[in-house]
């Protein structure tokens, strides 16, 4: 069990939640959560979702009100680290405060990756990740009309199909020959393609971006390497992220893609871990190392992490999930299909609900379900007991998945 003060850098879902579990579980020594942003802890997910489409203020994301960690003891500290001096044990923030840590857990997430172009540093070029470029965005919208997306994974077709919904016209420009081609199959990819083409949105593939016009400071749209020129006057960019691992690298722990740490999420040094979008962790469930950007990830890392502090250590080993609502459709992903060569469907895209069961031979390696709730439930209970069922029981709409977790 940790004895002493334990330093929390980063107040997103992983460090809040490290924070929480360790009171929950009776941790009683001094905790800081270090936050580089000027809002109490929040949720990011409705942030290209359901905030950016409705009224609601910045409290309605926040975990717990301000009383909360007032009463848990949970010190709040606006700032930044800047270095980690792992001799002393401290962390030196920007203002020039320094941090005595007993264990220190770097929770510092990931940024956005910069678009490198001509006039991308314009006011009307915007990224959206954490609460204040939504708001920035909530506040441009409603004076724009027609806005360009660069970026068709899950965050750019989350915005783009919000704005479509709050009547912009929408261009979404996309490198690969499909969207979301990184986390999800083919036939998914098809289905949310044809329903944002039904939405009005129109999505261009297999083309880049190769810059950004503008007109006395404003963007009036974006050029294209096949040589056509799509109008806009606000532009909005998911290209992917970066993990923060420049604080852990200068301190001299081990870095990849990620700040490595081992199956129970500690870093080459024992009295520092890292969790959520910046770790690179070893995973005994998938072999290997892994760096997943989800809010599951995060929150069961932390939970992980607070048990080992208060004496209950054990190695990280939970069924990774994620999910994205675009327009009228919620796409729910249970395990890490990578690596699969056999789709399986269940369902009918044509009633815009099916899941398609992702098999390497007759393993299942995940499901994508769209609109099956339940199919999502199943694929989380099944492979968290370490199960399977053959593609021909997945095929059979009559196959009772329940009897496959009796």
């Amino acid at each position: 069990m940790s004895d002493g003060p334990v330093i929390i850098v980063g107040a997103g879902h992983g460090g809040y939640q490290v924070a929480a579990s360790l009171r929950q579980a009776g941790f009683s020594q001094r905790i800081c959560l270090i936050n580089d942003e000027a809002h109490l802890p929040y949720q990011r997910p409705p942030l290209s979702k359901a905030y950016i489409k409705g009224s609601a203020g910045p409290e309605s994301l926040m975990f717990r009100p301000e009383k909360f960690y007032q009463d848990q003891k949970i010190e709040l500290i606006a700032g930044r680290a800047v270095s980690i001096d792992r001799a002393g044990h401290k962390v030196l923030l920007a203002s020039g405060e320094t941090l005595a840590y007993a264990h220190l857990v770097l929770a510092t997430g990931a940024r956005n990756r910069l678009l490198d172009l001509p006039n991308a540093n314009l006011p009307d070029v915007k990224y959206l990740r954490i609460l204040d470029e939504s708001d920035a965005l909530r506040a441009i919208m409603p004076s724009k009309t027609r806005v360009v997306v660069i970026g068709a994974g899950f965050i750019g077709l989350e915005f783009a199909a919000t704005a479509r919904i709050k009547g912009l016209e929408v261009d979404v420009l996309e490198l690969a020959p499909r969207v979301m081609a990184r986390a999800v199959t083919a036939e998914v990819s098809e289905y949310f393609q044809e329903r944002h083409r039904e939405a009005g949105i129109r999505v261009h593939l297999g083309v880049q971006a190769t810059s950004i016009e503008a007109e006395g400071g404003k963007v009036t749209g974006v050029s294209l390497s096949d040589g056509r020129h799509l109008p806009a006057d606000l532009v909005v960019v998911g290209v992917g992220v970066l993990p923060n691992i420049e604080l852990a690298a200068e301190a001299g722990l081990p870095v990849a893609a990620g700040i490595i740490v081992d199956e129970y999420l500690s870093t080459a040094d024992p009295d520092i871990s890292a969790i959520g979008d910046c770790a690179l962790f070893a995973s005994p469930r998938f072999g290997g190392s892994l760096r997943l950007e989800s809010v599951q990830n995060a929150t069961d890392h932390a939970r992980c992490l607070a048990a080992r502090l208060t004496g209950d250590k054990k190695p990280y080993d939970s069924h990774p999930w994620f999910w994205s609502d675009q327009g009228d459709d919620k796409l729910q992903i249970s395990g890490l299909t990578t690596g699969y060569d056999r789709v399986v469907l269940r369902g009918s895209a044509a009633n815009k609900a099916f899941s398609a069961f992702c098999y390497k031979g007759e393993t299942l390696l995940g499901i994508e379900s769209i609109n099956r709730a339940g199919d999502h439930m199943f694929g989380r209970r099944l492979q968290g007991m370490n199960r399977s069922i053959t593609p021909a029981q997945a095929a059979d709409e009559s196959f009772d998945l329940k009897s496959a977790l009796a």
